[in-house]
C-alpha cells in the first residue's frame, strides 16, 4: 500500500492562533507547509523558519502558489470575509479560523462562493473535530449515558487590559461571544441539537464590546441548558451534561479535553463508581491536528463541505451569536475589510 501525497497548505496572518496551527500541522504526517503569508515580511520570515514553511511572503504569494491547496485562515475576525473570498476566488480550498465571519449573511455569502467556485470551505471550529467530542456525542445520542436534561458549560478569561487589543477592540470583532461564546453554543448544539430559544443577560463596554454573557437555553426534548462567557475572570471552563442516568462531566478547558467522566446513577445495574473514558481515536497535538486530517479526509474524497462541520452547524451558531448580542445590547459589528 502506498501512502498519499502530501497535501499542501498555505497559512494567511502568522499570529498567536496560527502559530498553534502550524505546531500541530507539523504533526500530521501528510501535511506540508508550502507558503505563510503576512503583511509584513519579517513576521513572515520568523514564522516560515520557526515552523519549516519551504517559502515566505505577502498574501499574494500565497494564493498565487500553485503548490499550495488549502488555506488556513487565522487573521482577526474582522478580516476573514474579504480573505476567504480572495483564496476561494483563487482557487483554494479554505480553512477559516472561527468565526467564519461576524454575522449569519456574511457566512452565507461565502459558502455560495464556495459552490460557485466549486472549493472546499470550513470554519475551524476545531473542538468539534476533537476525538472527545465526538466521542461522547456519539454515545450521548446513542441513548448510552440516558436522556440528557440539562446541559451547563462555561468559558471565561481575563482579557488584557489594553482597549486596541483585538479582544475588546471593536474594529477587530471584540467581545466574548465571537472569540469563547461560541464554544459552549457549539458544545450543546453538537450534544443536544438545535437551540429552540435562547434568553440572555449581559454586560457590555462602552464600545459596545459584549465583555460577559449568560444564556439559558430550551432544545429539542425540553433539554435545559446553561451556557457562559465571558473576559473579566478566570473559571474552571467545564462542562456538565446530566441525564436520567447519572451525569457527565468533561474537566478543565471543556474545548481542548483528554477524556469525559460518567457518573451513573446507583440501581441502573451500571457501575457504581465513576467510569472515565478516553477515545480510542489520539489527540494530535491539542486538537487542531485532529481538524487538520478531517480536512485532509474531506478533501480526499472530493468533498466540498465538512461533515463533521457542516454550513448548516456554521450558519446555526452565528445566528445564535447575532441574537444573544442582540439581547444584551451589543451593537453590530463592521461587516469586514479587506486584505
Amino acid at each position: 500500500m502506498t501512502s498519499s501525497p502530501a497535501i499542501g497548505w498555505g497559512i494567511l496572518a502568522p499570529g498567536g492562533i496560527s502559530q498553534a496551527f502550524a505546531t500541530d500541522l507539523a504533526l500530521v504526517p501528510d501535511a506540508r507547509l508550502v507558503h505563510v503569508g503576512s503583511r509584513t515580511p519579517d513576521r513572515a520570515a520568523g514564522f516560515a523558519q520557526r515552523h519549516g514553511a519551504e517559502r515566505y511572503g505577502d498574501y499574494a504569494a500565497v494564493l498565487d502558489d500553485p503548490e499550495v491547496e488549502v488555506v488556513y485562515i487565522g487573521s482577526p475576525h474582522v478580516a476573514h470575509a474579504a480573505q476567504v473570498e480572495r483564496a476561494l476566488a483563487a482557487g483554494k480550498h479554505v480553512l477559516c479560523e472561527k468565526p467564519l465571519t461576524l454575522d449569519r449573511a456574511g457566512a452565507e455569502r461565502l459558502f455560495a462562493a464556495a459552490r460557485a467556485n466549486d472549493r472546499f470551505l470550513m470554519e475551524a471550529m476545531w473542538s468539534a473535530c476533537h476525538p472527545v467530542w465526538r466521542d461522547l456525542a456519539a454515545r450521548l445520542h446513542a441513548g448510552e449515558l440516558g436522556t440528557p436534561r440539562h446541559l451547563a458549560a462555561e468559558f471565561h478569561f481575563t482579557a488584557p487590559a489594553d482597549p486596541g487589543h483585538r479582544l475588546l477592540n471593536p474594529a477587530l470583532g471584540g467581545g466574548a461571544l465571537h472569540d469563547i461564546g461560541i464554544y459552549p453554543l457549539t458544545f450543546a448544539h453538537l450534544m443536544l441539537g438545535e437551540a429552540i430559544e435562547l434568553l440572555a443577560v449581559g454586560t457590555v463596554a462602552d464600545t459596545h464590546v459584549d465583555l460577559d454573557v449568560a444564556i439559558t437555553g430550551r432544545y429539542p426534548d425540553d433539554t435545559l441548558a446553561t451556557l457562559t462567557a465571558g473576559l473579566t475572570s478566570q473559571a474552571a471552563n467545564r462542562a456538565r451534561i446530566t441525564t436520567d442516568a447519572g451525569w457527565v462531566e468533561v474537566s478543565c478547558d471543556f474545548h481542548a479535553p483528554h477524556s469525559w467522566t460518567f457518573h451513573p446513577l446507583p440501581g441502573r445495574h451500571q457501575p457504581q463508581e465513576p467510569v472515565v473514558h478516553v477515545p480510542a481515536q489520539p489527540v494530535i497535538g491539542v486538537g487542531y491536528g485532529n481538524e487538520i486530517a478531517h480536512v485532509h479526509d474531506c478533501l480526499r474524497a472530493g468533498l466540498r463541505e465538512s461533515p463533521w462541520v457542516p454550513a448548516a452547524q456554521t450558519l446555526a451558531i452565528l445566528g445564535q451569536v447575532e441574537d444573544v448580542r442582540a439581547q444584551i445590547g451589543a451593537l453590530p459589528h463592521p461587516l469586514g475589510r479587506s486584505l
